[in-house]
C-alpha cells in the first residue's frame, strides 16, 4: 500500500532545518529554495547532484523529488565515473557548484542567488512511499561500485528507527554536525535524513581536518551530534586543542575499537553509538562499543540465515532482501556479533581469521594511528604471507609486532610489517581494493 510521506518532520514555518554560514535557515526558507529550484530543473529522469555544500545538495535532492526525478549518489564525481553513469542512465544532468564538471553530460549550476518561485510552497511536500528517491552505489573498496535504488519509504523508515535507537527524542532541537560526504548512504541517512525527518537541523559545511572539526563543533548550537567514521575520530582525538561537550557522537563505515570509543566518550563527555549497515539494505544495526560487542537490529530489521549466509530484510518494505557480505554469528533477539567481511577471510597453516579482525589489533595497539593488513593476490611459493602497513610515529617496527603477538595468533604475524606516513583513505576513510592492492605491488619493487 502506497502511503504520502512528509519530506520534514519540523513542527512549525520558523524551525530550523540547517545552519549555513552560522545563520539558521528556517523551514519556511528551506522549502521556498527546494521549490525555487525544482521550478529551473530540466525535464530529465536522473540527477547527479555533485554539490558539495550539505544545505545545496539537500535543496537540491528536495527539489528533485518534488519533480519525481532520482538523484543519483556515485562514490566520486571523476569524469569515468560520470561517463559510466551517462551510459547507464543516458537521460541524466549534474547538478553543481562551483566549476563544472569535467564531463559530455548535461549540466546545471546551482543558482548563486535564490529565485522566488511562482506558487511558494507553504505546506510541507509529502511523496508516496513508492517513489525511488535515489540510487546509492557501493564504495567501490571491493571492486566496482554497484547501483541500489532506494524508494523514498525505505529512506524514512530507516531514518525513523535509527533516529529511535540513537535517542533522538531526547536531542531535540539539536545540531547534526557530519564529517562524512552525503553523497554515500551513511552519510545521506545520518547527517541528512536525521535531521530532516527528526525535526533537527544539519550544519551545511562538512568540516574535514581535526581543527575545523572542533572549531566546527564548538559554534554549533546544543544539543550537538557529530555524525563522523573512526579515522576522522582518531585524527580528531589526536588534537590537542580542547573539545567541545557534545550529546551524542555517531560512528560507522570501519569497524571502531573499544579503546578508540572510551576515548571518545571520554573526550567529548557524552554517548559514542556505532552503525553497522551497506549500500544495498541501508542501517542494519547500532550497538554502544564500551558496553558490548553485539550489535542490535533496528526494529525494521528482521536477520535470517542459510548456507548462502546471512540475510537482512526490512520487514516494513514487504521484501528487500539483501544478502550481506560479513561474516554474522547470530545471537537471538535481534542480536548478532559481526565478524569481518567474507571477502576479507585467510586461511594460513589451517587457521581461520579475518583482515577486519586482524586490522582492529593493529588498531588497537596504543601509538598505531592508523594500520592495515594485506593479503597480496599471488603467493610465493604457495605459501600465504600476510604483510601490514602502519602509521605509528613513535613505534618501531618491532614494537608493533611485539604489540600484535600478544592479540593475534603467530600464524597471523605479518611478514614485513612496513612503517609509512599515511594510509591513502578515500572520503570515508575506507581503502579500496584497488588501492591496497597498489600498496602490496609499491612495496614489492
Amino acid at each position: 500500500m502506497t502511503t504520502d510521506i512528509p519530506l520534514l518532520g519540523h513542527k512549525a514555518p520558523d524551525s530550523v532545518v540547517a545552519y549555513r554560514d552560522g545563520r539558521p535557515v528556517s523551514a519556511a526558507a528551506f522549502l521556498a529554495d527546494a521549490a525555487a529550484l525544482a521550478d529551473g530543473l530540466p525535464s530529465h529522469r536522473h540527477v547527479v547532484n555533485l554539490c558539495t555544500d550539505r544545505y545545496r545538495f539537500t535543496v537540491g535532492l528536495a527539489a528533485a523529488l518534488m519533480r519525481e526525478q532520482v538523484s543519483l549518489l556515485p562514490p566520486n564525481e571523476a569524469p569515468a565515473t560520470l561517463d559510466q553513469l551517462a551510459e547507464e542512465f543516458p537521460d541524466l544532468y549534474c547538478l553543481y557548484e562551483g566549476a563544472p564538471p569535467a564531463t559530455q553530460v548535461a549540466t546545471l549550476a546551482f543558482p548563486t542567488e535564490r529565485q522566488a518561485s511562482a506558487a511558494p510552497i507553504m505546506a510541507v511536500p509529502a511523496f508516496p512511499s513508492q517513489q525511488q528517491a535515489v540510487v546509492l552505489f557501493t564504495s567501490g573498496s571491493t571492486g566496482r561500485p554497484m547501483p541500489y535504488p532506494r524508494l523514498w519509504g525505505a529512506l524514512v523508515r530507516g531514518s525513523h528507527a535509527a533516529g529511535t535507537r540513537l535517542g533522538a527524542a531526547s536531542l531535540a532541537g539539536a545540531t547534526v554536525i557530519g564529517t562524512v560526504p552525503h553523497q554515500h548512504s551513511y552519510g545521506i541517512e545520518s547527517a541528512i535524513m536525521l535531521a530532516l525527518q527528526h525535526g533537527l537541523a544539519f550544519e551545511s559545511e562538512r568540516p574535514f581536518y581535526p581543527a575545523d572539526v572542533l572549531a566546527c563543533l564548538a559554534a554549533a548550537a546544543r544539543p550537538r551530534i557529530l555524525i563522523t567514521t573512526p579515522i576522522h575520530l582518531r585524527a580528531v582525538l589526536a588534537d590537542e586543542a580542547p573539545a567541545p561537550k557534545l550529546d551524542l557522537v555517531v560512528s560507522a563505515t570501519a569497524p571502531l575499537s573499544p579503546q578508540l570509543a572510551a576515548a571518545t566518550e571520554q573526550r567529548f563527555q557524552c554517548r559514542m553509538l556505532e552503525i553497522y549497515g551497506c549500500s544495498e539494505a541501508g542501517q542494519i544495526a547500532v550497538r554502544r562499543p564500551t558496553e558490548s560487542e553485539a550489535w542490535e537490529c533496528l526494529e525494521t530489521i528482521r536477520l535470517r540465515q542459510n548456507e548462502a549466509g546471512t540475510w537482512a530484510l526490512d520487514a516494513d518494505a514487504g521484501g528487500g532482501e539483501f544478502l550481506l557480505n560479513d561474516v554474522i554469528e547470530l545471537r537471538g533477539d535481534g542480536r548478532f556479533l559481526l565478524h569481518g567481511r567474507m571477502a576479507d577471510l585467510v586461511n594460513i597453516a589451517g587457521k581461520r581469521t579475518s583482515l577486519s579482525h586482524l586490522d582492529y589489533h593493529l588498531n588497537a595497539i596504543p601509538g598505531v594511528a592508523d594500520g592495515v593488513f594485506v593479503m597480496p593476490e599471488e603467493q610465493d611459493g604457495g605459501t600465504a604471507r600476510l604483510i601490514a602497513f602502519a602509521v605509528a610515529p613513535d613505534l618501531s617496527a618491532r614494537a608493533i609486532l611485539a604489540g600484535l603477538r600478544q592479540r593475534i595468533d603467530p600464524a597471523f604475524l605479518p611478514r614485513p610489517l612496513v612503517l609509512v606516513d599515511a594510509l591513502p583513505r578515500n572520503a570515508l576513510g575506507k581503502l579500496p581494493r584497488e588501492i591496497i592492492r597498489r600498496l602490496a605491488e609499491e612495496r614489492d619493487r
